[in-house]
């Protein structure tokens, strides 16, 4: 068996603050990639591309999150569902109508579905069960696809992404350091300080390539049409970079409020993630401690 390696990402992050009589400016960040350490990559990288298994698992994924919706079942005068909340009478026989209830001391008819204001005749049911089952075996050969898919430049292309063509996949960053006046620092990637730590994560995105895919994620962000605005779903956003780290510490913190970006950990990795609405081929960006976690 032949054992894939692969070059890491090193980066330096050279911060300059200029000072002023009023007082000091806010830091820039201009970040310099260098070529790291030659790892091992773990087998579920060159696994096969099964288009298949990945809808499977992202079309169950996505159907046991559906929660339950309809009105409450009709419980007499306690509780009574939408176009039940009458006092009504049922006239008895041989008065030449028909037999629908009628609002008490009113011949107006109520209740029924084809009556004005009437209850809904076959509406949704809080019962209804959404959810499938997939074979935890299923599972994992979907999520190792999608892996080996995120790998190939042609499918990550296809999808929309934008990065740099000279970029080496599958992009892993393994050193962090910060150049300040003259001092370097390292710094663990994953326990990035927090001050100013979104600033520092788009200007690594863009030393590496990638930041012509944020810009499309952010100008991408439009409002949707429809009744959704009103539930919580006013904006859509295009997905761009999938961070994936081993911890959730200072690093998935920083990446989380970047428009488009996804932050997962290694254990928690499935082929939603990888493949957003089961296609194949995500922008995906590793911490070297992620790959050792995958493992």
């Amino acid at each position: 068996m032949i054992i894939l390696k692969i070059k890491t990402y090193n980066l330096l992050n050279s911060v300059v603050q200029e000072e002023l009589d009023a007082g000091l400016l806010a830091e820039t960040y201009e970040v310099d990639t260098k070529d790291g350490k030659n790892i091992s990559l773990p087998e579920v990288f060159e696994s096969e591309v099964r288009l298949d298994l990945v809808k499977s698992a992202v079309h169950a994924s996505r159907a046991n999150r559906r929660q339950p919706y309809g009105h409450r079942e009709h419980d007499g005068k306690r509780a009574p569902q939408p176009g039940m909340k009458h006092s009504v009478e049922w006239w008895g026989k041989g008065r030449g109508v028909s037999r629908i209830m009628r609002k008490t001391g009113q011949r107006t008819a109520a209740q029924n579905p084809h009556t004005r204001g009437g209850r809904r005749a076959h509406g949704p049911m809080v019962a209804k069960d959404w959810s499938q089952k997939l074979n935890s075996k299923q599972k994992t050969l979907a999520r190792n696809s999608a892996i080996s898919a995120s790998t190939d430049v042609s499918m990550v292309s296809s999808r929309g992404h934008q990065f740099n063509e000279n970029l080496r996949f599958p992009i892993i960053i393994d050193d962090y350091v910060e150049s300040r006046n003259g001092s370097e620092e390292k710094y663990d990637l994953e326990s990035l300080p927090l001050q100013y730590a979104t600033r520092k994560f788009i200007a690594m995105m863009e030393g590496l390539g990638l930041g012509a895919d944020l810009t499309r994620a952010k100008d991408g962000r439009k409002i949707r049409a429809g009744k959704a605005t009103m539930r919580s779903r006013k904006y859509r956003t295009p997905k761009s970079i999938l961070l994936v780290v081993s911890k959730k510490d200072g690093l998935h913190k920083a990446a989380k409020n970047v428009p488009g970006v996804d932050v997962v950990s290694a254990k928690d990795l499935c082929a939603e993630d990888l493949a957003p609405g089961g296609d194949l081929g995500r922008l995906t960006v590793w911490t070297r401690s992620a790959i050792e976690a995958l493992e």
